[in-house]
């Protein structure tokens, strides 16, 4: 078998890890998660959980992919999880359902940048169009998302056929910075609305302690989830990529730091702007794709800011689309005797068959997301952080931590705390979830 590549430096493995955390999760979801659960009390607990929960489970991840060298199919039965491999396989099957879904929506922003970009030279078109319908079934959406859903999959295969140094690294080497400067734009854009600085006090500065109860930590807990691209499978692949001089810690810290501070800038962007113009932000998934074009329609300069927000987001959603693609085909690669490239086109036959479901209307697409997306990618953490904390040779994941065989007290006290407490936070997230979500038995706010 063929030597596994790493990343070629520190500055390319963070471009690549940020590119896979700062994806949909943090424009998209981030600020409609802000706005229905509560401005800056959401943003306090939100912070806490990627600081206390969301760095160690994404040092967990890494740690599992770097002392195994594989990918979701594989690993967990290296590290001497129970049924590992079938555990590694069924987490395949699921991020191969959630990357279709996953498409949909990049599609959808594919599309919105494109109406937003041509109405820079007078071109109207609606860029709610291609949204899947509530119900039934709509022939001018589902033709549109077919054809923008299999752009996007043939752009992820462009850079997934190049491999890890030619491919992922140089792609995120160039999004990264550009998504970063595009975002500060829109923001210092943002700013300079009138009634934006009330905006920002709801959303950074006006707690309310009282307000914060089981579904907001919950929420919480989950977007840190979502955001970092937590469970058992992006950030495991890209761990199996990491050099063993490699500082998990460190790396951990910024990788969260910026997938934080991306997170919160994109917040920014959008929260403030909707309250100056008298919008709701507690639109819900709505925010982005039918409250936000509303903003750019109302403000000066609005069609090049809008332009600017939507191929930027573009940028950060096609990375994380690739990551989920680069988990199935590294366990194609790793695990039968097909090439990389046929695991390539294999895997994104196998999505585009897959994301035609969600096509059809927001009664199939919602349900999807939450059981492949919410669910199953929280069960996915805590198998992580399970098998890490309890399976795996107590040694070899110190060293992972340490980098070396000298083991600090710190390094120590993170596998407690990896054995212990992230799961228990994470198992709570799911139950809620199931509860609330699922069941309906629990009503947030």
């Amino acid at each position: 078998m063929a030597a596994r590549e790493t990343f070629s430096s520190r500055w390319a493995l963070l471009a690549s890890m940020i590119g896979v955390a700062v994806g949909l999760g943090n424009v998209w979801r981030f600020p409609y998660m802000v706005g229905s659960f509560g401005g800056a009390s959401f943003v306090l607990v939100y912070v806490a959980a990627v600081v206390l929960l969301g760095l160690p489970a994404l040092v967990a991840e890494w740690t599992l992919g770097r002392e195994t060298r594989r990918g979701t199919v594989g690993a967990f039965e290296r590290a001497g999880l129970p049924f590992g491999r079938a555990v590694g396989w069924f987490f395949f099957f699921v991020v191969a359902a959630a990357t279709a879904y996953y498409t949909d929506a990049v599609g959808w922003v594919l599309f919105h940048a494109l109406c937003e970009t041509l109405a820079l030279v007078g071109l109207s078109i609606d860029g709610t169009a291609i949204l899947p319908p509530e119900r039934g079934f709509s022939w001018v959406s589902f033709v549109l998302q077919l054809a923008c859903t299999a752009t996007i999959i043939l752009g992820c295969a462009w850079v997934l056929l190049r491999g890890l140094r030619a491919g992922i690294e140089r792609a995120s080497r160039v999004i990264v910075p550009l998504l970063g400067g595009i975002v500060l734009v829109v923001v210092v854009r943002t700013l300079t609305l009138p009634g934006a600085w009330e905006g920002v006090r709801w959303y950074l500065l006006k707690f309310d302690l009282e307000a914060i109860d089981g579904s907001v930590v919950a929420a919480a807990v989950g977007q840190a989830i979502f955001s970092l691209s937590l469970g058992g499978t992006f950030m495991v692949v890209y761990g199996s990529y990491l050099d063993e001089r490699q500082d998990l810690l460190g790396n951990a810290g910024w990788t969260a730091g910026g997938d934080l501070i991306a997170g919160l800038l994109a917040g920014l962007a959008i929260i403030p702007a909707v309250i100056a113009l008298g919008l709701p932000p507690g639109e819900g998934p709505g925010l982005l794709f039918s409250t936000l074009p509303r903003v750019f329609e109302q403000i000066p300069l609005g069609a090049l800011v809008g332009a600017l927000f939507f191929l930027g987001l573009l940028g950060a959603a096609y990375l994380s689309d690739v990551a989920a693609f680069e988990v199935l085909v590294a366990g194609l690669v790793d695990n039968t005797r097909l090439t990389r490239s046929r695991a390539v086109w294999s895997m994104a036959a196998l999505v585009f068959l897959l994301a035609i479901p969600p096509m059809i209307n927001l009664e199939i697409f919602v349900p999807w997301d939450l059981l492949f997306g919410s669910g199953m990618q929280t069960l996915g953490a805590l198998a992580v952080v399970v098998t890490v904390g309890w399976f795996m040779d107590r040694r070899s994941v110190l060293r992972q931590f340490a980098g070396s065989d000298v083991v600090a007290w710190h390094q120590r006290l993170l596998l407690g705390w990896v054995r212990y407490v992230v799961p228990l936070a994470i198992l709570f997230v799911g139950i809620w979830w199931l509860l609330s979500d699922v069941l309906g038995w629990i009503r947030g706010v």
